[in-house]
């Protein structure tokens, strides 16, 4: 039988949805579509879970696609009813229509960047001799496919100078493909690879690593678990099929393998990763023929990250026995981890990264979610702090032998600009701003530390447009990721401005299992701690609410991938502190997720149903799809998803939203958005991007009862 429910509609513009004047809301009906549910049953440990919508993990099959198309008539059915969607969108288009830049990189000679007129689907590459040259094309993703579903994912220079790899995506799948250009003729070769995957092309002489699978079985390239990823090397004009196997490890067929050679080819690197929080690192020393692969780091819940090769000296970025990182050195001849000595020991900030540009050691640390940039000597001696222009997010690149640097540096409301920067002089100038319709003077960003349930201190920042009051009316958007020691830093982006501008308060939560304060702060949100992380997004918005910012019936929380899963946690426990949730291509079934493509390499931050009765019922007492209650009143939530999706198969989605809207009891609508020829979000066009952005803030915009004023 199909459900209905009627769906509130705002009646008025920013209504006191918390005010004991609330206001009745005009209603509609919406129809979701028939789900069918199958005796399909689990048992893990002797309990068994009923999984009745198994049947739409068969991602390809036609009834699941008939059941897509079914619920996206339904979910652009409602986005059509929101009447300011239409100028929503144009305004999302005219905000994102300014010239982007990357930052300038040197190659032989000559210069290289990216740059996005306003509204490519795809950003260009181009080239110069001089940086007061004039610039050409020198490869544009853009003519890879009519639709920009094609996206250019990686690219490296041969370092004799002849050749030209990078890789493509096809509508949003991490599957890449490998091309080869002739640099002095500018044609495209033969040489073609596929299947690779979570690779680039890493050059020595006229060749190069790269990583691949066998081809996977026709119709399940997208949704079976990826085993047994090898390395290869490539001889240009070589066939494929004739690469040679450089590397395998047959005992281990769920871990990742990829090759890295430093610059002046004296050392392969192979990394081994997918069993722990780390890596494993071996070397070959090239310079040697025949010489042996010698692994010299074995602790894989270690992270091991060579810098640079300065002649015999390796330098290596670590974790070990160092939570928030330090610098070790070792040699080529001798790189056993014995061997090893400290050249920059660790701090109380963490050291996010590091790069040798002009002879000189550029790092950059993490404190408080805001990047500090230091200036060191090769031989470990600090001579200076690089001045930033604000709190915020700055990235280095150059070549290690020339003292020209630039650097990309962002905030909420600093819009990413390039800085020129002398590793000599530590002279800094500024290189490009972009031109944005958007006067960052009108805002203000502030941040802030709440305590969470367990008395931790926890981060955020709040964004917002000046003379805001405290009146607890103001909408909010919260959002955040927390997990796989990945850290939420100062970001701008056109698409936040409208919220902002009519109102709003953007909320970024530095969450418990990222690396704002190194590996302790990351394993504090994983396995069997996992708990901690919804904990301290509900204490934000706890927070929020006593501070009168806001209040309920005024939230919106929003995440993606591992914060889809934060998303689906934390309305489930505490469906009645949000009125919207949006979850993108979340992961939603704890008990299956890694039994899909590399699923598996999650288990080092959540675990999996399969390694106790313990680690089980704990995945099951937070489950998004598990944990949904019958008769519940749910927030209004959108659920995003895509079918090109291989990273975060769409399944969880799917199965999510069918039991989403069977047990949600309130007139908030739940409804689940599938694009198509997109995958997890790395390569999206900009058509596309723009149009996500479009429903979603309208979703958000209608559920919290505000208006497109501005």
């Amino acid at each position: 039988m199909k459900k209905k429910t009627m769906v509130a509609i705002s009646a008025g513009f920013f209504l006191l949805a918390c005010s004991p004047n609330k206001k009745e809301r005009e209603q509609f009906e919406v129809s979701y579509p028939e789900t069918k549910k199958v005796d399909q049953v689990d048992d893990y440990f002797g309990v068994k879970i009923s999984d009745p919508y198994r049947w739409l993990e068969d991602d390809r099959s036609a009834e699941t696609e008939t059941w897509v198309n079914a619920q996206n008539e339904v979910t652009f059915g409602y986005l059509d009813k929101i009447p300011f969607r239409t100028a929503l969108k144009d305004k999302l288009t005219a905000l994102a229509d300014y010239e982007r830049y990357g930052s300038p990189f040197k190659k032989n000679g000559k210069y290289y960047f990216f740059k996005n007129d306003g509204l490519q689907n795809q950003s260009v590459l181009y080239v110069q001799d001089a940086l007061t040259a004039e610039p050409s094309v020198f490869l544009d993703p853009n003519t890879l496919s009519e639709d920009g579903t094609v996206a250019l994912s990686g690219f490296s220079f041969s370092n004799n100078g002849k050749y030209f790899a990078y890789t493509i995506s096809r509508s949003g799948s991490d599957w890449q493909e490998i091309y080869i250009m002739d640099l002095q003729s500018g044609k495209l070769l033969d040489d073609h690879i596929l299947w690779a995957k979570f690779t680039g092309a890493s050059w020595q002489g006229d060749g190069f690593y790269y990583s691949a699978y066998d081809a996977p079985a026709k119709g399940k390239e997208f949704s079976s678990v990826n085993e047994n990823h090898k390395i290869y090397y490539h001889i240009i004009g070589e066939h494929q099929s004739k690469d040679r196997l450089v590397y395998q490890n047959k005992l281990e067929p769920k871990r990742f393998y990829s090759a890295q050679v430093d610059e002046d080819e004296n050392v392969l690197f192979i990394f081994e990763s997918g069993a722990g929080r780390g890596n494993n690192l071996y070397v070959k020393d090239l310079r040697q023929k025949d010489a042996a692969i010698i692994q010299i780091a074995d602790n894989m819940d270690n992270s091991y990250s060579p810098v640079e090769v300065l002649g015999e000296r390796i330098l290596i970025l670590t974790n070990d026995n160092a939570p928030k990182y330090k610098i070790m050195e070792t040699t080529i001849s001798s790189p056993e981890q014995k061997n090893w000595k400290e050249l920059i020991p660790e701090s109380n900030a963490v050291l996010s990264s590091a790069d040798v540009i002009g002879n000189k050691l550029i790092l950059n640390y993490e404190q408080d979610a805001s990047n500090h940039v230091y200036r060191y000597d090769l031989d470990g001696k600090l001579l200076n702090e690089i001045e930033l222009p604000a709190l915020g997010t700055a990235g280095f690149s150059g070549e290690k032998d020339e003292q020209e640097a630039f650097f990309v540096f962002t905030s909420f409301t600093f819009p990413t600009s390039i800085y020129r920067y002398n590793t000599e002089t530590n002279k800094t100038e500024l290189y490009r701003r972009p031109d944005v319709n958007f006067n960052s003077k009108d805002y203000v960003t502030e941040q802030i530390f709440f305590t969470s349930k367990d008395g931790t201190k926890v981060p955020m920042f709040l964004t917002y447009k000046k003379g805001l009051k405290k009146n607890g009316q103001n909408p909010v958007l919260l959002y955040g990721y927390g997990g796989f020691n990945i850290s939420l830093t100062p970001s701008f982006s056109t698409s936040r401005l409208p919220f902002i501008e009519n109102g709003g308060i953007y909320v970024q939560v530095n969450l418990r299992g990222g690396s704002e304060y190194g590996e302790e702060w990351h394993i504090a949100g994983t396995k069997m701690q996992k708990q901690n992380v919804f904990d301290d997004f509900i204490a934000a918005a706890e927070y929020m609410i006593a501070q009168k910012y806001t209040c309920s019936d005024k939230i919106a929380v929003m995440g993606g991938s591992n914060g889809g899963l934060l998303v689906g946690a934390v309305i489930n426990q505490r469906p009645e502190l949000f009125k919207v949730a949006i979850a993108q291509v979340g992961v939603m079934d704890m008990l299956r997720y890694h039994k899909f493509t590399i699923g598996w390499n999650w288990s080092s931050d959540y675990g999996t149903s399969e390694d106790s009765k313990e680690m089980f019922e704990y995945l099951r007492a937070y489950s998004p799809l598990h944990n949904l209650k019958q008769g519940t009143a749910y927030p209004a939530t959108l659920i995003t998803t895509a079918d090109h999706d291989d990273r975060v198969v769409p399944a969880h989605s799917f199965k999510y939203a069918a039991a989403l809207q069977q047990a949600n009891e309130s007139t908030n609508p739940t409804l689940i958005r599938i694009d198509t020829k997109s995958g997890h979000g790395a390569g999206k066009p900009m058509a596309k991007v723009i149009e996500e952005q479009a429903d979603t803030y309208s979703f958000i915009f209608w559920n919290l009862g505000m208006e497109l004023e501005h």
